[in-house]
């Protein structure tokens, strides 16, 4: 266990979440929301470090994950569900308003809490998670981008399960690069609590977004406004550039929908800045919230 977290579970309107915690209650509140295939542990450096600097540091395991419920069925995984729990951990841990920092599909859920109830939001902090109307935009019009996302719909297929854990999950260890042989394991541990798989591979099964296939058109079936995708909270967005699932045009424009932006791009970093550059995510979110 990490030194100084400690682990509860919150009930969120019928589901249960695992939530790790960090700092003592009553501080301002700090939540992070991991995506696919992480869990809670995917924030351990920046909680233990804001746990420091007197907040209160909460990352949940999201519903289908690791240790958090995991409901039956596609529907269960629909972003106003993701939301409410988003919403329900907020209340549990804070008295006003929260700082949100997300990263993939984490940031998926983020984005659209911010969209929906901006009033419960101080600052966001974005980390390579596209903005939902650019991702529909470039998975529309961009073959790039569409190239880059075919992953998702296999994802999306009755046998994603099997593929991706056979030879002991290889392929989504290998979707990593370079890891730490305890973290490895930690990943694998949390993928192998039954039905967590399926879980995180809901998420996609329930998101119109998504390249066209043979027989759906997928995003393009889709009329999406910018008007209506208006994010009005201060926000940050950190974007490791190597990213190779999600491309760069994915920010190109971005503060159309987010006029309140501050955007860094970092050239050497790619999906996994968390992990590659602790310091200067840490460093970057601390200078937003203080000012």
């Amino acid at each position: 266990m990490t030194a100084g977290v400690r682990h509860e579970q919150v009930d969120c309107g019928g589901v249960q979440l695992h939530c790790a915690v960090a700092g003592e209650t009553g501080r301002p509140l700090m939540l992070f929301l991991h995506g696919f295939p992480e869990f809670w542990a995917a924030w351990r450096v920046p909680m233990e470090q804001f746990a420091a600097r007197g907040w209160l540091a909460v990352a949940p395991d999201l519903r289908g994950y690791n240790l958090s419920d995991k409901p039956a069925g596609v529907d269960a995984y629909k972003v106003k569900h993701l939301v409410n729990d988003v919403l329900a951990l907020a209340a549990h841990y804070a008295r006003g308003k929260f700082v949100l920092v997300a990263h993939d599909w984490g940031g998926a859920v983020a984005w659209a809490v911010a969209i929906g109830h901006p009033d419960r939001l101080e600052r966001l902090v974005m980390i390579n998670s596209p903005h939902p109307y650019l991702f529909w935009r470039e998975l529309s019009n961009s073959p790039a981008q569409q190239k880059a996302s075919q992953y998702m719909n296999l994802f999306r297929l009755p046998e994603a399960e099997r593929v991706l854990s056979e030879n002991g999950y290889a392929r989504l260890l290998t979707a990593f690069g370079q890891l730490e042989k305890a973290w490895s394991a930690e990943l694998v541990q949390a993928w192998s609590q039954p039905g967590a798989l399926t879980g995180g591979l809901n998420y996609y099964r329930a998101s119109p977004l998504h390249p066209a296939t043979a027989d759906d058109p997928g995003a393009k079936k889709l009329q999406f406004r910018p008007e209506d995708f208006m994010v009005r909270v201060p926000t940050l967005v950190l974007w490791g550039e190597r990213d190779t699932a999600l491309l760069s045009g994915c920010i190109e424009g971005l503060g159309q929908c987010v006029p309140d932006l501050k955007l860094l791009r970092v050239p050497d970093a790619s999906h996994w800045i968390v992990h590659e550059k602790p310091d200067l995510v840490c460093g970057e979110i601390e200078r937003f919230v203080a000012g």
